[in-house]
């Protein structure tokens, strides 16, 4: 069991829900596009979003950005540990920092004094292309490289006494990245922030995400995500869930299946599987939904389905827990399909409170 980390609101680690993160893209400075695109995160889904801070004047600026959103926001440094504190001395969420980066234990006894002060945890992230000579020399660019990294600069806060500690081992390639939070996962409890950085365009980085963070949580490993993809950080949130639903990481969605349209399939399923995406859009409860396009495993599926429907060319099932409510024509089917779906969008608890 991980330790619990609090980022502002929301819990990373224990037995709490998987969080979303992703990252600005704008400049920091440009305070209206900074806001504008992190409420953009907020509503796709994004849990935590991360801003880039370099200088004394992006400082400044995310003062004013972060007393005008609520989301839990994290501020990414390299190196200055001034900038560290000022960071966490003006109601940053987290720090992104690497503390073994920073020269003197001093200089780490302030950021630690500071966050400790704030009540802000650290955020400790290693990527496989940026390792210390070292750790290079000795076990090149390696997930065991990433292990002896990440927990290096994890010594040196526990020195001050600092474990509110929030641990990332990241790698463009898929197997490195983990391999590496497999080992970090069996030497401490420190939740693991999970991804594949600088993945690619969005095509490649899908794929790269789904491989590398969904092996992770399939292994119970990972207690917060980022899908790293080249261009609009909105697009990452739509992955990422669909990462947690596919893992079974999520309960509050509608899943449908549908079959894969072999020889036996007599209908066009593709129109009438759309379909049911757009009337479902809106429904954030559990709900199962079969689209069925067969006689073979369709009425097993849809059996298997809060709702669902199997067809063949001249007759159509329509299933509701399991039990066939309507056999007929493909028009009249439909229809009874379509007002369960209406039904189970309004007794959503999303629309409920609307």
């Amino acid at each position: 069991m991980k330790r619990v980390v609090y980022v502002k609101n929301v819990p990373i680690g224990g037995e709490h829900r998987i969080s979303i993160q992703s990252m600005t893209n704008t400049d920091t400075l440009d305070i209206e596009a900074t806001l504008s695109q992190i409420k953009a995160l907020d509503e796709a889904g994004c849990d935590i979003v991360r801003i880039a801070v370099s200088n004394e004047a992006e400082v400044k600026a995310c003062e004013s950005i972060i007393k005008n959103t609520k989301i839990p926001l994290v501020a990414d440094i390299q190196f200055n540990y001034r900038l560290a504190v000022r960071c966490a001395d003006i109601n940053f969420s987290a720090i992104r920092f690497n503390p073994g980066n920073i020269g003197n234990a001093e200089r780490v006894r302030e950021v630690a004094t500071a966050c400790k002060r704030n009540k802000v945890p650290i955020r400790i992230g290693v990527n496989s292309g940026s390792l210390e000579k070292d750790i290079v020399k000795k076990y090149g660019h390696s997930a065991e490289g990433l292990v002896e990294s990440a927990l290096s600069h994890a010594r040196v806060l526990e020195k001050e006494n600092f474990f509110d500690i929030v641990l990332s081992l990241k790698s463009s390639c898929v197997k490195t990245m983990i391999e590496a939070n497999r080992i970090a996962d069996k030497l401490c409890d420190y939740p693991l922030h999970i991804g594949v950085t600088e993945s690619g365009v969005y095509e490649d980085g899908l794929y790269k995400s789904a491989i590398g963070i969904g092996s992770l949580l399939l292994d119970g490993i990972g207690s917060t995500i980022r899908v790293s993809l080249t261009g609009d950080p909105v697009e990452e949130i739509a992955v990422a869930k669909n990462i947690l639903k596919a893992c079974g990481k999520l309960d509050n969605f509608c899943e449908i299946v549908s079959c894969p349209t072999c020889s036996r399939c007599k209908i066009d399923l593709v129109p009438i599987v759309e379909k049911v995406k757009g009337l479902t859009k809106n429904i954030n409860k559990k709900l199962k939904i079969a689209v069925m396009g067969c006689v073979v495993n369709g009425p097993g599926e849809a059996k298997n389905a809060d709702l669902g429907v199997a067809g063949a060319s001249d007759k159509f099932a329509v299933f509701e827990k399991g039990k066939i409510i309507f056999t007929g024509e493909q028009a009249k089917a439909l229809e009874i399909f379509e007002k369960l779906i209406a039904g189970a969008v309004i007794d959503c608890p999303h629309n409920i409170k609307k």
